[in-house]
This record gives structure tokens, sequence and C-alpha cells, in this order.
């Protein structure tokens, strides 16, 4: 498996893949949905970049391990290093681009790992886990909280949210993020989902939007 970060225009991204840190729960409409409780804190967990794949020319979900929910969020792409505690100004200049990405869980895996209290990597950090599309440039988009992400299923729009909803800003998730650990170059930040998240089957056709910048058509292999 092979992934390159890739700009709109075609243009490869000279980082090395690096890991994906998520935040759960970034949306108190989508913690409602799944029974969840509203965090006081950010709730964060990493993605190995191992379970990044492309979402140009389709994608494969796993068969066997029960259902596979689609989660779309804006993903955020690292272009300069960051520590400890970075300032605001640090962050924006650190952000080299944005783009539609889709978080995919196995939810039945999930459910039982938390219901024994157990870790879920295994439920989040497959391979395939983590689908990205390319970016558009970070200085494309001037005010980070209002930036569009669209997801529509077979015709039907099932996600249709915006960074004004989030609990934690994207500046502010960043900052909190790298201080608990480095960012660097070619890492990936997912920034949550909004309501609306489902089960994908073979053969759903997708469209992925940052709307008004960037939309891109995939299906499920």
């Amino acid at each position: 498996m092979s992934y390159q970060h890739q700009y709109v225009d075609g243009t490869t991204v000279h980082f090395p893949l690096g890991k994906v840190v998520c935040i759960g729960r970034n949306y108190a409409e989508h913690a409602k949905e799944l029974n969840n409780p509203v965090p006081s804190e950010p709730l964060l967990f990493i993605k190995p970049g191992s379970c990044v794949v492309p979402l140009d020319g389709g994608f494969s979900i796993p068969d066997d391990r029960g259902s596979v929910h689609y989660e779309a969020e804006i993903a955020v792409l690292i272009g300069k290093p960051l520590s400890k505690k970075p300032d605001a100004e640090e962050v924006r200049d650190a952000i080299s681009g944005f783009a539609p990405a889709l978080d995919l869980t196995l939810r039945d895996v999930q459910a039982k790992l938390k219901e024994k209290g157990y870790p879920w990597e295994i439920a989040k950090s497959f391979d395939g886990a983590c689908v990205l599309a390319p970016f558009v440039p970070g200085d494309a988009i001037e005010d980070l909280a209002d930036i569009g992400i669209r997801l529509v299923i077979n015709g039907e729009t099932r996600q249709d949210g915006n960074s004004r909803d989030m609990l934690n800003p994207i500046v502010s998730m960043i900052q909190h993020m790298a201080g608990h650990f480095a960012l660097q170059p070619g890492d990936v930040i997912l920034t949550g989902t909004p309501v609306g998240v489902g089960a994908l089957g073979k053969g759903d056709e997708l469209v992925l939007e940052l709307v008004g910048h960037s939309s891109f058509t995939s299906r499920v292999l």
C-alpha cells in the first residue's frame, strides 16, 4: 500500500506520510446521534499513516468485520513542525492544505470493545481506514470558522456540516494536539465529523466536498 499527498492541481507534496491525529465527538450533534456524552475536553486518538488510502479511483472496505461507517471530515495537512505550545500564528503558518476525508470505523467492532472497556484502535486504524482526497493550498481558505464539509451517497446528502459548529475550532484544536505530541510535516489532522454518519456498502457512489473549494467522486469497490 502506498500513498502520496497531492494538491488539487496534481502536484505531489514532498512530505513523508506521517501520523493521522484525530479528534472524536467534535460536533455535539454527532456525539448525540451515537448516544455518546459530549466531551468536556478534546478527545484525541491517532491513526497510523499506513491506514491512509487515496479517494481517487475508489477504495475498499472490510467485508468480514461487521458494519463499516463513514465519517466525513475536514482534513488539515501539516507542513511545518509544531510542538509544545505554538501560538495561533505559528499554527496557521504550519497548515499546508485542506481536504475532505473519510474516517472509516468498524462500528460493530468498536461497540464490542467499548462495552468491555478495551482500546478500540482496531476499529479505527485498520488498513484503508483513512481515505484522503487531494488538498487545496492552506492559503486558499481564509476563514477557518467557515469551512463546509459535505458527503453525498447514491445521490442522497448524508452529511452537511461546517467548521463553525465544531466544539474545538481548528487552530485551538491543533494547539492542543501539539501540546501533547509533536506534529511533523506530512502529519494529517482529522477535525471531527458532523451528524449523519452511517454504514457504507460495496458499490456505493460518493461525492465528497470541501464546499466551494473542491469536490470529488468515488465509489466503494
